[in-house]
C-alpha cells in the first residue's frame, strides 16, 4: 500500500514538472514563455519579432517562445492556464480588476527592480503608471508596458466634408452630424459596443465630462452611482444608441476587426470611437492601411467633444495598456525578468518611437517619433497634449465585481433593457457590496 501511494506521488510530480512552466532546453538554450494579447502578431513585420530577434541577439543563451492570443476572452483563457499550472513563465495583463484578481499568479518584482536599476528605480517610471502596477503593501507586481489614453473618436475630414459636415465640437453637433450621415446612407458614429472595454472607455469619458470627481468617488464607494452627473452620463450613453448617434446593431459589432477594417483599412466610414493607440495607423506596413492613411491629401482628426454642454472637452483616462508579469511557478525567473527588463527598455522605445502602439509609461523616455506624416504628427500632437492636461483619472474600474456590473448595466442601457436611474442603481447595490 504504501509503495503504491509512493508510486502516485512519484509520479505525480514527475507530471506537474512536466506541465508547469519550467524552461526547456532548446540548442543550449533556455527557453521562457511569453503569452500576451498585446503586442499583437499581425503578420511577419509585427514589432514584437523584431523586440525578441534583438533580445535573443543580444542574449544567445535565452530563446523566447511567443505565444500570441487574441483579445477576445484571453483574460479567462490565461485564468484558466495559470490555475493548470500550465502557463507561461511572463504574460500580460490589463490594469485594474484583472491585475488585482490575478494577484496570487503575480511575482512579487520589487527585488528584481531594486537589483537591476537601483535603489532609486521608482524614478525610471511615471507616477500614474506605477501606482497601477503596485498593490495593497506597496510591492510591484508588474512592469507596465507603455501608456494608453482612452476616451477619444477619429474621424475622416474629408468624408464628413463630402457630406457636408465638420468634426463635430459638442454633442448636438454630434446628433446633427450623425442624422445627416444616415440621412446620405452612411454609418454615424462607430463603435465597437459588442466589446465591454470599448464601452467601458467610452462611457467614462462622458462620466468624467459630466463630473470626473462624482465618477471617481463612486467607483472607490465614497460617493453613489445614484448621483445626478453620473445618471446623466448614463441618460447620454443610452441617448447615443435611442437617437442613431451609434450605428445600427452596434451591441453586436467588434472593434476588432469589424470596426476598424471599415475606417482604417477601407476607408468606408467617416467617425468611430478608439483610444491613443489607434495612432500605429501611421506606421503600419499594412497595404490597404498605407492606401487610405496615406492618399493623396489624407486627413483624419483624433478628436474628444463637450457631451454635457459645459463648455468644456471631455477628458481622457489614462493606464498602462499591458502590465508585464512573472509566474510565481517559474523555474527560469531570472532569465524572464532579463526579458521583462528588455521589454520595458528597448522594446519601448521601438514599440513608442517607430510603431506608435503606446504612449511611453517610463519617466525617462523621450518622445521622438521618426518619419510621421503631416497628418500624423498633428494627431500626435493632440494626444501628447491632452495626456499632459487633460486626464481624468485612471482607464477601468478595478473592482471586478463592480467592473462587470457597470458593463453589463451599459449593454441593457444600450438596448433599452432599463432606464439611467435603474442601472444606478443596480450599479450602487453591488458598489455597496464591493470590498475595497
Amino acid at each position: 500500500m504504501k509503495r503504491s501511494v509512493l508510486y502516485f506521488l512519484f509520479l505525480a510530480f514527475c507530471l506537474g514538472l512536466l506541465s508547469g512552466c519550467g524552461a526547456k532546453v532548446q540548442e543550449g538554450k533556455t527557453t521562457i514563455t511569453f503569452q500576451t494579447w498585446n503586442p499583437a502578431d499581425y503578420g511577419p513585420d509585427s514589432p514584437i519579432y523584431q523586440i525578441i530577434d534583438s533580445f535573443e541577439k543580444e542574449n544567445p543563451d535565452i530563446h523566447v517562445e511567443y505565444v500570441f492570443t487574441k483579445s477576445v476572452a484571453y483574460q479567462e483563457h490565461m485564468r484558466v492556464e495559470l490555475i493548470d499550472g500550465d502557463g507561461p513563465d511572463i504574460y500580460g495583463i490589463s490594469t485594474g480588476s484583472a491585475f488585482d484578481t490575478f494577484r496570487i499568479f503575480e511575482e512579487d518584482l520589487t527585488p528584481f527592480c531594486e537589483r537591476e536599476w537601483g535603489e532609486d528605480w521608482k524614478e525610471k517610471f511615471l507616477d500614474s503608471c506605477l501606482d497601477s502596477v503596485s498593490g495593497a503593501d506597496g510591492r510591484i507586481y508588474g512592469l507596465p508596458l507603455g501608456q494608453t489614453y482612452a476616451g477619444y473618436m477619429w474621424a475622416d475630414v474629408d468624408m464628413l466634408k463630402h457630406y457636408g459636415c465638420e468634426v463635430p465640437t459638442d454633442y448636438q453637433d454630434m446628433k446633427k452630424t450623425c442624422q445627416t450621415l444616415r440621412e446620405n446612407d452612411q454609418m454615424p458614429l462607430a463603435i465597437g459596443a459588442k466589446d465591454s472595454w470599448m464601452n467601458l472607455d467610452m462611457w467614462m469619458s462622458i462620466a468624467a465630462d459630466c463630473d470626473k470627481d462624482a465618477l471617481y468617488d463612486a467607483i472607490e464607494g465614497k460617493a453613489s452611482f445614484e448621483s445626478a452627473p453620473i445618471i446623466e452620463s448614463f441618460r447620454i450613453w443610452q441617448d447615443c444608441f435611442v437617437s442613431g448617434v451609434f450605428q445600427d446593431k452596434a451591441v453586436k459589432m467588434p472593434i476588432y476587426d469589424t470596426i476598424n477594417d471599415m475606417f482604417q483599412r477601407d476607408g468606408k466610414i467617416p467617425m468611430i470611437t478608439n483610444g491613443s493607440w489607434a495612432m500605429n495607423m501611421y506606421t503600419l506596413s499594412d497595404e490597404r492601411t498605407r492606401g487610405v492613411v496615406d492618399r493623396e491629401g489624407a486627413d483624419h482628426d483624433v478628436f474628444l467633444i463637450d457631451w454635457n454642454g459645459d463648455g468644456k472637452i471631455a477628458p481622457v483616462t489614462a493606464n498602462p495598456d499591458v502590465v508585464l508579469c512573472m509566474n510565481p511557478e517559474s523555474t527560469q525567473k531570472e532569465a524572464a525578468f532579463r526579458f521583462m527588463d528588455y521589454l520595458v527598455n528597448e522594446g519601448q522605445d521601438l514599440l513608442v518611437n517607430q510603431y506608435l502602439e503606446y504612449m511611453p509609461s517610463r519617466a525617462d523616455m523621450e518622445l521622438n517619433v521618426q518619419g510621421l506624416s503631416e497628418d500624423g504628427q498633428k494627431n500626435l500632437n493632440v494626444i501628447i497634449e491632452n495626456g499632459k492636461n487633460n486626464v481624468a483619472g485612471p482607464r477601468g474600474i478595478k473592482y471586478e465585481d463592480l467592473s462587470l456590473a457597470v458593463c453589463n448595466e451599459l449593454k441593457e442601457l444600450a438596448i433599452g433593457k432599463i432606464t439611467p436611474e435603474e442601472a444606478a442603481s443596480q450599479i450602487e447595490r453591488v458598489s455597496k457590496e464591493t470590498i475595497r
